[in-house]
């Protein structure tokens, strides 16, 4: 079974006649502007490492990664990508029901039914601009006494985000275990959305990030996540492979963590984009655009005068993909969503769509 996670430009190229680079990719959420040059340069410089083994504690990288993220080393899982350590963690505390947030990625709910779990999906609703008041959904994990919740934050497609004091306040009012997907925190004012810091004090918490979007990184296969539970820790690790981080992404990894400037820039560069489309695509009477923290915009056609995937086809002859969003469980065929790309991409999506919605 294939899973819809974005275009495949390898068969749009060949459907359309025009190569992969050419297509403006709206529908992947990585990080136009590139990865680290820094961190680029440090592997180039080390390239005969490719003869050597990684350090099987990969103390570097951990150190790297714990001054980023302001946690305990101890507390640090590493993984190939984010979601080897999404089905490593479901499978460990193995829950027999579980409350999801959605719409929702798609893996989190393949990962639960793999081990037979009881998945209840918490909607959020458009009526409410897909924001989510945390008081009402604490009474709904309570009355329940779900064991685990998943939470993806900024929520993928919607954009919304529980702030680091709510979630706090969800560890604090319940017996669940919470998984916070941190995927796109980078994208946000991490001081007030990101929860890494509150992995030392609380036991029932795992946050999971990835480095594929906000650093552009997916080649290099590195995901990390925290967590403070002995027993839980003791058990994912005793269950990944010795040297599952190849020397290449360590080195990424102990350099881009650290390259504040690119940091910096990329949140100011993404975030003045951002801004960008939402007040440009706002201004379409056909359109009703949702706040987004993350570096993805979800767009509602409210005229109903064309569906999402009408709209994506429209565009893909002038080498523009959108993300027909049919695939989220909760979203009809109505709402489409759009990365942010750079400066002059973003500004013929949005010439592009004014010919559409004349």
């Amino acid at each position: 079974m294939k899973v819809n996670h974005g275009a495949n430009l390898y068969d749009l190229s060949s459907q359309y006649g025009f190569s992969k680079e050419d297509f403006m990719d709206f529908s992947s959420n990585i990080n136009p502007f590139g990865s680290s040059k820094l961190a680029k340069k440090y592997v180039v410089n080390n390239i005969d490492k490719v003869s050597v083994y990684p350090d099987p504690e990969y103390i570097e990288l951990k150190t790297s990664i714990s001054n980023y993220c302001n946690c305990s080393i101890d507390n640090i899982l590493l993984g190939s990508g984010a979601t080897e350590l999404i089905s490593s963690f479901i499978e460990t505390i193995n829950p027999k029901k579980s409350l999801l947030l959605s719409p929702a990625y798609s893996e989190y709910e393949k990962e639960l039914s793999k081990i037979g779990c009881n998945i209840t999906k918490y909607f959020s609703k458009k009526e409410c601009d897909f924001n989510i008041d945390v008081d009402t959904l604490i009474e709904t994990i309570n009355k329940d006494n779900y064991e685990l919740i998943v939470i993806c934050n900024p929520s993928n497609p919607t954009g919304f985000t529980f702030t680091k004091n709510e979630v706090e306040k969800i560890l604090n009012s319940t017996n669940s275990f919470v998984m916070v997907d941190e995927t796109y925190i980078e994208f946000t004012n991490m001081s007030i959305y990101s929860s890494t810091s509150l992995v030392d004090k609380y036991k029932n918490l795992f946050v999971i990030r990835g480095t594929s979007k906000f650093f552009s990184t997916p080649g290099i296969r590195l995901g990390y996540g925290l967590i403070s539970n002995n027993k839980i820790k003791y058990e994912m690790n005793s269950n990944l492979d010795l040297w599952n981080i190849n020397i290449f992404a360590s080195m990424m990894g102990e350099v881009m963590f650290n390259d504040s400037e690119f940091i910096e820039s990329t949140y100011s560069l993404m975030t003045k984009e951002r801004d960008y489309l939402i007040n440009e695509l706002s201004k379409f009477a056909d359109l009703k655009i949702y706040n987004s923290q993350g570096n993805f915009i979800l767009c509602e056609i409210k005229s109903k005068s064309l569906t999402a995937k009408e709209v994506r086809e429209k565009l893909i002859p002038e080498r523009i993909i959108i993300r027909d969003c049919v695939s989220f469980d909760g979203l009809d065929e109505y709402f489409f969503r759009v990365c942010i790309l750079k400066p002059e991409e973003n500004k013929l999506l949005v010439e592009n769509l004014k010919k559409i919605f004349k």
